[in-house]
């Protein structure tokens, strides 16, 4: 048995990805994305490049260092062992389920491909876990606490070529940088000084708004607590004269943007990071014009409040990114924008390492895997979600893996801050490179709602918080509104996401503090996504009731046990698949299912390969009445449940077009029941966002404007 258990764990490990193995060596499982491929050989499938990220000069070739493969033993113990009958007793499941599996997909050979790349259970827990979850699979232990982990690079050989305290200003591409009088938004920011009082009475005053219509961008609201309300039209000609480029983005910034692509995402991408290298190079010019003042006066810094010019530490912009994909392309953007088409090419130190670690691989995805478009642009190269890379920028020159002190960006996905910044109790943990953050981008943020939003607020609980260690900075440098603790009014937040939702509004409204003021663009959506309803069938939305946000919960289950499962329970309402958005909710349901000892399946993102595909065949053969489905599962894997008669949406569903990609559903087993099926919505007065984003705004309106339960028959519209 022995034996056969060491052939087993070789077979696996030989089986795996240098990636694989770089992550179970790491973490002790394999990343959730990573499923087991079939057989067929991956076809070749690579991120391309800029060429600026090809021919960037001072790359070493030998930076790359040999994998390391201390701990592999213990690791490789701590794999589930298999026994001989465990094994003939899922060969034996696996043949049950392969006589069905051609009534479970449509003629074509996709469902085996998709089938085979099923994600394992276990794996979902350590990147995509919810906070409920046990300590140690949800991505919360640090990393490099274990004695198997490696420790991260950083690079420390180009140290004092990006030291802002020994370096001066170049003549030739500086700019200009005395910024006190003048015109820049950067300059007026950062020199805007505060009043004692002005703190004081942002918790007592309330909150003034105005709305204002812009061409593009659609409906604008802008609101503060400050005393005055800062507002701004659209600019009839656009200038790049009139945004205050530093040099040299004047002239890339029209050579990269012509690259755009044609997604709105990318556009996104572009303009915050043309923001952010302009930032960072105007503040950087600033330390290093001061430096050579005080180099060429002779004068003690302290002897004037002109050379206040940083933070308590050296980050001043963080930009939150959901994979390494994500991370991969603002790199190359920063690389384009301080690059564009000159024939001198800036130095990019760890160039090499770093597409390595950040590129993806052909092994990494399965092949013949079709998916939706959404999936697609979600789920492409590198997925990765745990990672933290810092960056600097000085003088044309890019030096990646920088120490996070001694860096002037930071990227980091919310798993990858959550392992450093710690929680309370822990020995190791850090959070100082917080304190002065200037810049705030959290991109994609719908995302993260699918892995962990915990992580989330477990950040923004920690932004500019006062250091506790000094960290070498000179005090006489460090600017008054930082040394009072203001910095988080300073801060700018950019927070971008493809839904409104209330946890992202809540961040926003309790978290964005700055001095200007806050704009939101809100564009409610006319339509809603149940027009993308292909098949016709009736919607019945029914309205509960709660007194208030905290017992939606509780109310919600009660409405639907005494209310909604009655009507399901018999035996000719079969085939009843139970949408549920939150996985506390469906942890709730299932074990009342099981108490109540009801004919039932369930999958969730953490139902292993083997559990999907015996659920999809009970539930498409009519053995188990009721299936319980996560939106997570949803999400990440848009498999197609086959055999739905009867549909529950416990909740309305986070992504609008989630709804219509469950109700079309109904149409892939169609036997002549299509005059039974039915639809079932619940939803509350709480329920606002994600109800106009289904049914419309006007409609909506009109169902939450009613006291009563209200009960709409929709047809869906073609």
């Amino acid at each position: 048995m022995g034996k056969r258990r060491s052939r087993s764990q070789s077979q696996l490990l030989n089986s795996l990805t240098k990636k694989q193995k770089k992550h179970l060596r790491d973490f002790g499982e394999e990343h959730p994305f990573y499923d087991r491929v079939s057989r067929k050989e991956a076809k070749p499938q690579t991120c391309q490049l800029s060429e600026s990220l090809d021919t960037s000069s001072s790359e070493s070739e030998a930076e790359s260092e040999p994998e390391q493969v201390s701990g592999y033993n213990r690791l490789l113990a701590t794999l589930k062992d298999v026994s001989k009958e465990d094994e003939e007793e899922e060969e034996e499941e696996d043949s049950v389920i392969d006589e069905t599996e051609m009534n479970l997909e449509d003629g074509d050979s996709d469902i085996s491909v998709e089938e085979e790349t099923a994600v394992e259970s276990t794996d979902m827990q350590k990147n995509a876990a919810l906070p409920a979850d046990p300590k140690g699979k949800d991505g919360h232990g640090p990393p490099g606490t274990s004695e198997e982990s490696p420790e991260e690079f950083t690079d420390a050989k180009h140290e004092s070529l990006f030291s802002l305290e020994t370096n001066f200003l170049e003549e030739e591409g500086g700019g200009n940088c005395s910024l006190k009088a003048s015109q820049d938004p950067f300059a007026q920011h950062v020199n805007k000084e505060l009043k004692e009082k002005e703190i004081q009475a942002v918790a007592t005053n309330p909150k003034t708004t105005h709305q204002l219509k812009w061409p593009i961008l659609g409906q604008l609201v802008f609101s503060s607590r400050f005393q005055q309300l800062e507002t701004f039209k659209p600019p009839k000609d656009i200038d790049l004269k009139s945004l205050h480029l530093q040099k040299p983005l004047e002239s890339t910034w029209i050579k990269t943007n012509k690259r755009t692509a044609l997604k709105n995402g990318e556009e996104i991408r572009h303009v915050y990071c043309l923001h952010v290298i302009n930032h960072v190079l105007k503040a950087n010019a600033q330390v290093l014009a001061n430096n050579s003042r005080c180099r060429s006066r002779k004068l003690g810094v302290g002897d004037d409040d002109d050379f206040r010019d940083q933070g308590l530490t050296r980050p001043k912009v963080l930009i939150v990114v959901p994979f390494r994909e994500a991370a991969l392309r603002v790199v190359q953007l920063f690389i384009s924008l301080l690059e564009g088409d000159s024939k001198k090419k800036i130095i990019v130190s760890n160039k090499k390492r770093f597409n390595g670690e950040y590129g993806s691989d052909p092994e990494e995805r399965p092949p013949n895997l079709k998916r939706p478009e959404d999936y697609e642009a979600v789920f492409v190269g590198n997925i990765d979600d745990h990672f933290r890379t810092g960056v600097a920028i000085l003088q044309r020159s890019i030096r990646l893996y920088a120490p996070f002190y001694s860096s002037d960006i930071l990227i980091a996905s919310p798993l990858g801050l959550r392992t450093i910044i710690g929680g309370e109790g822990e020995k190791k943990r850090d959070f100082d490179f917080l304190s002065s953050i200037e810049l705030l981008i959290i991109d994609q943020a719908d995302i993260y709602l699918m892995q962990n939003w915990e992580h989330v607020l477990h950040l923004m609980n920690h932004m500019n918080l006062l250091p506790l260690d000094s960290h070498g900075v000179d005090f006489s440098r460090v600017r008054m509104w930082s040394l009072n603790n203001w910095s988080k009014y300073f801060r700018q937040t950019l927070l971008f996401g493809a839904l409104q939702d209330a946890q992202i509004n809540s961040v926003f409204n309790k978290y964005c503090v700055n001095v200007q003021g806050q704009v939101a663009v809100r564009n409610v959506p006319m339509t809603g996504s149940i027009s993308h309803v292909l098949v016709q069938l009736p919607h019945v939305f029914q309205r509960m009731e709660a007194e208030n946000l905290a017992s939606v919960i509780d109310a919600r289950f009660n409405f639907f046990v005494n209310k909604i499962l009655p009507q399901y329970r018999d035996a000719v309402m079969s085939h009843t698949l139970i949408y549920v958005p939150s996985y506390f909710d469906f942890v709730r349901l299932r074990n009342y299912f099981k108490k109540e000892e009801l004919n039932f399946t369930h999958i969730c993102e953490y139902t292993q390969k083997s559990g999907v595909s015996r659920a999809r065949h009970f539930f498409l053969q009519g053995e188990k009445q009721f299936l319980l489905l996560t939106e997570r599962f949803h999400f990440y894997k848009r498999y197609t449940i086959k055999g739905i008669r009867n549909l529950i949406f416990y909740e309305l569903p986070t992504y609008p077009h989630f709804y219509s990609d469950v109700c079309n559903m109904l149409q892939a087993t169609t036997r002549g029941e299509e005059a039974a099926w039915t639809c079932t919505v619940l939803y509350s007065k709480y329920d606002a966002q994600r109800l106009a984003a289904v049914v419309g705004v006007e409609r909506a309106a009109q169902m939450l404007q009613s006291k009563k339960n209200v009960h709409l028959f929709i047809t869906g519209e073609r």
